[in-house]
Formats: C-alpha cells, structure tokens, sequence
C-alpha cells in the first residue's frame, strides 16, 4: 500500500544527463533554487493548500521518539511540526538570514531545546547520526528550478556511505507529474503576451479551456532511485474542437500515505501554463504527439524550448 502503481513509476525515467537534448543548462545559484528569500516564505506559511497536508503527514507519520533531518528548513515550520513527536530534529538552511529567522521563530514556540538549526548546503550535509524520516520540500511545478532530487539524491547516497543505512522515510513520500493540453487566452487589454502562466487548480481566474485529460508522464518516489532528469513522448487526445496553444503542467505531491485509512494527504501545487511555439487546430478525437526533456531542477525556458507536438 505503500508503493506506489508499478505500471506509473515506470514512466519514471533516470537519465544520465547527457541523454538530455535540451537547449542548455541554466546557471541553477542565478535562478530561484535555493535562495528564496525571507518574504517569499511568508506566502508559504500562509498556503494552506501546502500546510495542511503537511501538518497532517508529519503528526500521523513520523515515530515518537525519532531523529528527523530536515533538509532546506526555510522558516522552521516543518520541523516545528516534527518537534512535537521527535526526540531531535536537525534543520538545514543554506541561506544565513533565513537560517536566524529560523532560529528566531523555533525559539519563540518553544522548540529550540528540540530542534537544531544547521547553516550549510544541503546538497553536502551529513548529519551526526542517522535519520528516521528526512523532510525535503524544495519543489516547483514539474520539479523545476528547484533542488528537491539533487538534494535528495546527494543525501541519501551520503547517509548510506556513512551509517550503511537507507533512509526509511521521506516526506513528501513522492510527487506526480502530469501534462495536458489548454486553450490559454494571452491578451491582456489588447495587448498579446503568450509567456509562462501560473494558476490554483480550481481557479477561474485563468478562463483556460481544457482541451483534453490531464496524462500523467512520471512519478517520483523519493526513497527510490531517483531520477536526474526527464524525457517524455506523450500522446494526447482532444476532446473537443478548437485550438490547443499551451501545455497546463499538473504536479501533485503525496506528502503522506496512510494504509489504514486508504488515502493520502496531498498538495496541488499551482498549475503551469506553457505556451506552444505555435497553435494547433485539432478536431475532436484528433491525437497530438508531445516531445520535451529536461534536467531536474532546470529552468523553465529550458523546458519550454524543448517542447515539440505533432499532430498524427
């Protein structure tokens, strides 16, 4: 119950980088990555769609009495969460205005006796004694621009070299990666700019017009091998006659499964919209062949670059 479809995870695909034909590799430190600033964390804290599931998950699922590692600790709210059934938490925080905020805000919900703020980089921290559940939320639409598999992958391997231990649990447990195609109006008071839209699933605000079903391209299970990049080649099927001009990427991560209750805890990270380099007319019933690969954590140039759809 704790695995995830074999049949979806297999549209997982670990790729050694230079299988990867996107245009470029982007200068990650000189994108958002890792050094989100302090503000941006408020609108974080503030996202219940995020907090939610992660309260949820971390008080049902982490054992009492545990070492739990979180990795990028931003504000400290994760661990704060942690802190209530682990017996120590250790938080990694690159960013040194951030790291004392998070000090700051540990110690005033009374928790800085529990939990231990780390400045360092993730990607090369090596904690002093084995984790019982590692928290990683470094995540962007389509695990873009973000670190979460670098960071994760660099961790995991560090930790079995120096305990010769795997990690039993990690939240979020995996993120699901999905692709379908959109009618997106771009013009916006007469003036035309189809560029990268971002939007709550469920908002009506974007006036997008489904033209097909979400298809999903990969999973990501985060205690598994994990990949470090993706190559998708999709068909989709339009439901309805019209134009199709933008690709609406879906990701879904599973912060927390629970087997008895048949259900998870999961958070729907905003829908991207990526435009077409041009549109397509299509007919219901008409099949559109999507190309696109991109590195884990590229930019979304990168990834908008690579896109290629043929009609067929």
């Amino acid at each position: 119950m704790k695995s995830l479809s074999n049949s979806l995870f297999a549209k997982t695909h670990a790729l050694r980088p230079k299988e990867v034909s996107s245009f470029h590799r982007v200068d990650d430190d000189a994108q958002l990555g890792q050094f989100i600033p302090l503000h941006y964390h408020g609108q974080m804290l503030a996202d219940e769609r995020r907090m939610l599931p992660f309260d949820e998950a971390i008080t049902k699922l982490v054992p009492p009495g545990s070492h739990v590692v979180e990795l990028g600790g931003g504000t400290g709210v994760l661990s704060f969460f942690a802190s209530k059934r682990a017996r120590k938490v250790t938080t990694v925080e690159r960013i040194p205005h951030v790291a004392r905020a998070a000090r700051r805000l540990l110690g005033a919900n009374g928790v800085s006796d529990k939990v231990t703020v780390i400045d360092a980089d993730a990607r090369n921290f090596v904690p002093d004694e084995p984790a019982d559940v590692v928290i990683c939320e470094m995540l962007h639409v389509a695990l873009l621009r973000e670190k979460q598999l670098e960071v994760l992958e660099a961790f995991k391997a560090a930790h079995l070299a120096k305990f010769g231990l795997a990690i039993p649990l990690i939240l979020p447990e995996a993120s699901v990666l999905a692709l379908q195609p959109v009618f997106q109006p771009y013009d916006f008071h007469g003036y035309h700019a189809p560029v990268p839209l971002f939007h709550e699933p469920g908002s009506v605000f974007s006036n997008t017009i489904e033209m097909g079903q979400p298809k999903v391209y990969s999973i990501v299970e985060y205690v598994k091998e994990l990949p470090q990049a993706f190559q998708v080649d999709e068909v989709l099927t339009a439901e309805a006659d019209g134009s199709i001009n933008a690709l609406r990427f879906i990701t879904k991560n599973i912060v927390g499964i629970f087997p008895e209750a048949k259900r998870s805890a999961d958070w729907h990270m905003q829908y991207m919209s990526l435009p077409l380099p041009a549109p397509v007319q299509v007919k219901a019933g008409d099949q559109l062949r999507v190309r696109f690969d991109y590195y884990a954590g590229d930019s979304i140039e990168a990834l908008q670059s690579a896109v290629c759809t043929s009609l067929g």
